[in-house]
C-alpha cells in the first residue's frame, strides 16, 4: 500500500483470488480496510501526492474483471498497453484454472515470478510511468521505424 501510493498509482482494489491463502473475515473488513487507508494517507502525504488513492474491496476477481481496462499479471504475458488500467495481481499460488480463462488480457512483469508487493510496486511503477510519458506503449510491427 504504502510503496504504490508514493509511486503514484491510483485504485488499490483488494481482491481475493481462489488461492489466496489470507481471507479476509467480511466482519472485520470495514476495520481493514480503515488501517490500510491510514496507510496510503501517510504514504500520500510523505509523497506530497495531490489526492488520495481509492482503496476498496474486498472483493472477488471476477467482480475486479469487471473494472474497465482490466487485465492479469502473468508470467509470459503481453506488454502493457494504455487499455490496461487495472492489473490484478495474483496470489502467491498464481491463479486459479477459472481465473485465467475469463478471456482477460496479460501482461508480464518480467522474467521473473515476483511476490505478490513486487508485482504490485512493477505493475504500478509500469501503469504510472506510461501514463506520464516515460514509457511509451509498444507500436504495432508496421508503424515501427523499419517498415515491418
Amino acid at each position: 500500500m504504502q510503496k504504490v501510493t508514493e509511486i503514484g498509482i491510483d485504485r488499490i482494489l483488494v481482491i481475493e483470488a481462489d488461492h489466496s491463502v489470507v481471507r479476509w473475515d467480511r466482519s472485520k473488513a470495514p476495520r481493514q480496510l480503515e488501517r490500510l487507508a491510514r496507510i496510503v494517507r501517510a504514504a500520500a502525504a510523505q509523497s506530497r501526492r495531490a489526492w488520495l488513492p481509492v482503496v476498496a474491496g474486498p472483493m472477488t476477481v471476477e467482480a475486479a474483471a469487471q473494472q474497465p481496462g482490466s487485465a492479469l499479471a502473468v508470467p509470459g504475458g503481453g506488454p502493457i498497453a494504455p487499455a490496461h488500467r487495472n492489473v490484478m495481481i495474483g496470489p502467491e499460488g498464481g491463479w486459479s484454472a477459472t481465473e485465467t480463462g475469463r478471456g482477460l488480457p496479460t501482461i508480464g512483469l518480467g522474467p521473473q515470478v515476483l511476490r505478490v508487493e513486487t508485482a504490485a510496486m512493477a505493475a504500478g511503477t509500469l501503469l504510472v510511468a506510461m501514463r506520464s510519458g516515460l514509457v511509451l506503449p509498444p507500436v504495432a510491427p508496421s508503424e515501427n521505424a523499419f517498415g515491418g
